[in-house]
């Protein structure tokens, strides 16, 4: 049987053309899973991991269902600006064969240009603090939004978004259709999709993490107390292209690009205290490869889609299984392989394992503390790649 292609789903010609002119001729896993229902109308609630091509699965039906009447008519909330951009950044291509505008709405940048282009916008990308402050300011209404999504909600919620969400809602006609994307649809992420939809159908994407079932090659590498900086350089300077590495706070992002400039490893920082400008150029720098390591804090766990990214490391290990998943989501993305890599100190031993458990992952972390010691082979000489004569 031929897999499904996007003209079967009820995606229109003038957006299948416009897939096409960027090299996408198959849907993903996900897409085929929720399209069909989306074009039709209903409500959805999504369970899909990060870089699973959820992205399309709301973008398409918003082009193709939206027209470009009075605006706003579709709204995006998302957690992060990175995210809110990224997602800016996908649908442009097929809005403009829908003859619509698209306008991210997020903080760090000027307020003024940006209401002015969101006003304008058929489609509006947002984080919600930003977005209140627009809206409270009267820069435009909800009033005409027919569709509404919700990506990556179970993170929102976390962050603290519940009370601007439920009010950003609340300013949305209850006749729109509405459509919730996340991680997890257990507890407080499930009670919210149920009071913000109506009759939805619920569709499940499941993360595949284990070794030889998923694209990403999970590996847990035990260290000393004090081996933790040269375990990492060693990772660095193995065979690879893009790396990310994961720490815990904004000062340990930058205290460790320091260290490892010290070391000879080119890297820049990303968090929550750099300014959008700073955000911006530092991204610029690793998608353009002038630097191939990038360290970050969970800031960007879910908003980053960087091709090339072949290595996740969790240098700082992750506080649970969700953090874990979106972390080593930013490699193996799009049908790609990658790596994850997590240090494990001597007294994170227990709780990684707990979390190795869950992940169905125990026989990696036992495998990897048995030969954590030794050499389990050579290692292959570092594949260095060529850097911009300008700086």
């Amino acid at each position: 049987m031929s897999q499904q292609s996007f003209a079967d789903l009820g995606v229109s010609g003038a957006v299948c053309g416009a897939l096409s002119s960027r090299g996408i001729t198959a849907p993903f896993p996900v897409q085929r899973l929720v399209l069909e229902d989306v074009l039709a109308g209903r409500d959805v609630l999504v369970k899909a991991p990060t870089g699973s091509g959820k992205t399309l699965a709301f973008g398409i039906p918003l082009v193709q269902r939206l027209d470009a009447g009075p605006a706003p008519t579709g709204l995006v909330l998302a957690p992060t600006r990175e995210l809110a951009a990224q997602i800016v950044s996908e649908l442009e291509t097929i809005a403009a064969a829908g003859g619509l505008r698209v306008a991210a709405v997020y903080g760090g940048v000027g307020i003024t240009a940006q209401a002015a282009r969101a006003k304008r916008a058929h489609i509006i990308v947002a984080t919600p603090g930003r977005l209140e402050d627009l809206l409270g300011r009267r820069a435009f209404t909800l009033e005409q939004v027919r569709m509404l999504v919700l990506d990556e909600a179970d993170r929102m919620l976390d962050m603290g978004f519940r009370p601007a969400i439920d009010r950003i809602v609340g300013a949305c006609p209850r006749a729109r259709q509405t459509l919730f994307f996340s991680a997890t649809l257990d507890g407080v992420a499930g009670a919210v999709a149920a009071r913000y939809t109506a009759d939805a159908i619920v569709h499940q994407h499941a993360a595949q993490p284990r070794h030889g079932q998923g694209r990403v090659e999970h590996r847990f590498v035990a260290v000393g107390d004090h081996q933790r900086l040269q375990a990492l350089v060693q990772e660095l300077r193995g065979e690879r292209d893009r790396a990310i590495v994961f720490v815990r706070t904004k000062r340990g992002a930058d205290r460790l690009v320091k260290r490892l400039g010290t070391e000879g490893v080119d890297a820049v920082a990303i968090h929550g205290n750099k300014s959008q400008g700073q955000r911006d150029r530092a991204l610029a720098r690793f998608q353009s490869g002038h630097v191939d390591t990038l360290v970050a804090t969970d800031v960007a766990a879910r908003g980053i889609d960087v091709e090339g990214v072949s290595h996740v490391i969790n240098f700082d290990p992750p506080a649970d299984h969700d953090t874990y998943i979106h972390r080593v989501g930013r490699t193996g993305r799009a049908g790609n392989s990658g790596v994850g890599v997590t240090l494990v100190g001597a007294g994170e031993r227990h709780e990684m394992g707990k979390l190795a458990k869950r992940l169905g992952l125990r026989h990696e972390l036992g495998g990897e503390e048995r030969g954590a010691q030794t050499d389990r082979a050579p290692r292959r000489r570092a594949r260095r790649r060529p850097r911009a004569a300008a700086r």
